[in-house]
């Protein structure tokens, strides 16, 4: 038998070339059931957060169930664009007329489809551990929440869409406003990092009021008798010692009394004398016993003479020495101060006229009123804390007096509390401030009140995170200067800037922070 080579050859060449083919048409197959099994990646995520989540929480999901994450692309509307298999989603946090709301657009193959396709709703995790879930609704051809997203935008956000056959979840999140400041900038800058916890927070009752003098311990000076000036040693602001003499006046009511003393002392010195002279002679039985018991009764009434002038000096506080008959001497009636001055060397003055005012300015009262409705919370004994309104100075003290009455016109009851003021700091007429402590109680969240701060007319507290701090809106309820109650907002353990979170706060405004949707 002939052998062909040449056809040999070709029959071999054609055995080959299927095999080639046969071998390649399995590989493609391989290579697509293996891109099968491997999860599809979304075309993109509002910002892409790197592992939040790895594939061991994707097996914790249903059957069925998508969960995705990936660097972001944009859709048509300028948004973040989520896809997977044939479904997609694009989310924009658009700002309109000062409130940011969530959009999103539904599409199947890339194409739009009706918002009525899918059920869409975002849950966001701040970092103060507050959640909150916004529910998509139908808006014009796409959807928007109903609520309104708070500012700070930062936050955590799970997206999920439930379509007629199966659910998609997405993540994402956002970290608008942050500030950055490095471990080395807290240390330089003096910010103290606490975390919030529990405490107990007395109930505080802020009034204005005045500081007045003390009414027990001012007492104002009058002559008490007519009289010409000789005389003035004290001068206004002086401070004078009990007893110490502040005007001499030359009184002529003064002088008819001395001399009425006078007069009565010589004929109490005469009655002695004749009382002493006819008892001798009683008891040596020359003179009758009658003549003794007239002598006795005539020294009784001249020493009842005596004693009545001696008092009538007294009342007015004039001396009974020696020296001029018409002197009178004003003297302090204790330890104080001069606040007041009605005298003049050589003028005539009344008995009546308040010619100094005295005060003992080593305490002195801060005098409020209280309002119909805060008397309850208002008992003699209680706490307060008194602050000047024109510097830093502030004392502790109590509720003296509590008035029974309101008054007609202002509808208040006056109050008091006396301070001590032995540094003469309260001064009369100075404003201040008074917070009445009341009942205390316990409270599940609270902070340092220095690290609340206002931004945007919103209370924030600062809260550390990886690299600096976030503006953290919160509600604030009780506050007893040292520690105010978070009502939402925030959670205990939470790190946040307490002392020096100013500095914090100064550190966003100079534009350290970013702000874009």
């Amino acid at each position: 038998m002939k052998f062909d080579m040449n056809n040999a050859a070709s029959k071999v060449g054609r055995k080959q070339l299927i095999a080639i083919v046969v071998l390649i048409v399995l590989g493609a197959t391989a290579a697509f059931a293996i891109l099968r099994t491997d999860p599809a990646k979304p075309a993109g995520a509002g910002h892409g957060e790197h592992g939040g989540h790895g594939h061991e929480e994707a097996k914790g999901h249903a059957d069925g169930e998508h969960h995705e994450e990936a660097e972001a692309k944009k859709g048509p509307h300028g948004g973040d664009l989520f896809e997977e298999d044939k479904f997609g989603v694009e989310v924009q946090l658009a700002e309109e007329g000062g409130k940011a709301n969530f959009k999103a657009w539904l599409f199947e193959d890339g194409k739009p489809v009706a918002p009525t396709t899918a059920k869409v709703s975002i849950k966001l995790v701040r970092p103060g551990g507050e959640e909150e879930e916004l529910v998509l609704a139908v808006d014009g051809d796409g959807l928007k929440s109903a609520k309104a997203v708070a500012e700070p935008h930062i936050f955590e956000a799970t997206l999920a869409a439930q379509t007629a056959t199966e659910p998609f979840v997405f993540t994402f999140s956002k970290e608008e406003g942050r500030v950055a400041m490095s471990d080395a900038q807290l240390k330089a800058s003096g910010v103290v990092v606490e975390t919030a916890t529990a405490a107990a927070i007395r109930s505080t009752l802020q009034l204005p009021g005045e500081i007045r003098f003390n009414e027990d311990r001012t007492a104002h000076v009058v002559p008490r008798v007519g009289g010409v000036v000789e005389g003035v040693s004290a001068n206004l602001g002086q401070q004078v010692k009990k007893g110490q003499v502040l005007a001499v006046v030359s009184s002529a009511s003064v002088s008819d009394q001395r001399s009425s003393l006078r007069s009565a002392r010589q004929r109490l010195g005469l009655a002695r004398t004749t009382y002493e002279r006819e008892k001798k002679l009683w008891e040596e039985k020359i003179s009758p016993r009658q003549d003794v018991l007239q002598a006795e009764q005539a020294l009784r009434e001249a020493e009842i003479a005596v004693a009545n002038e001696q008092q009538k000096l007294g009342a007015i506080g004039a001396g009974t020495g020696a020296g001029a008959l018409g002197r009178y001497e004003l003297r302090a009636p204790f330890d104080g101060m001069v606040v007041e001055k009605h005298i003049a060397l050589g003028e005539m003055v009344k008995e009546d006229a308040n010619v100094f005012t005295i005060s003992d300015l080593s305490s002195v009262w801060a005098e409020l009123s209280i309002g119909a409705k805060d008397l309850d919370q208002v008992r003699v004994g209680g706490k307060v804390l008194v602050r000047s309104a024109a510097s830093d100075t502030r004392a502790s003290g109590t509720v003296s007096y509590v008035g029974s009455l309101i008054g007609e016109q202002t509808r208040t009851a006056k109050a008091r509390v006396t301070l001590g003021n032995p540094e003469h700091a309260w001064r009369p007429g100075l404003f201040v401030n008074v917070d009445i402590v009341g009942s205390e109680s316990a409270a599940p969240v609270t902070v340092s009140s220095e690290a609340v701060q206002s931004v945007n007319e919103q209370a924030v507290v600062f809260v550390k995170v990886p690299g600096g701090f976030i503006p953290q809106p919160v509600r604030t309820g009780r506050s007893d200067g040292k520690r105010t109650e978070i009502l939402g907002g925030l959670r205990q353990g939470v790190a946040y800037a307490a002392a020096g979170s100013f500095i914090v706060k100064s550190e966003q405004g100079k534009g350290s922070a970013t702000h874009e949707h």
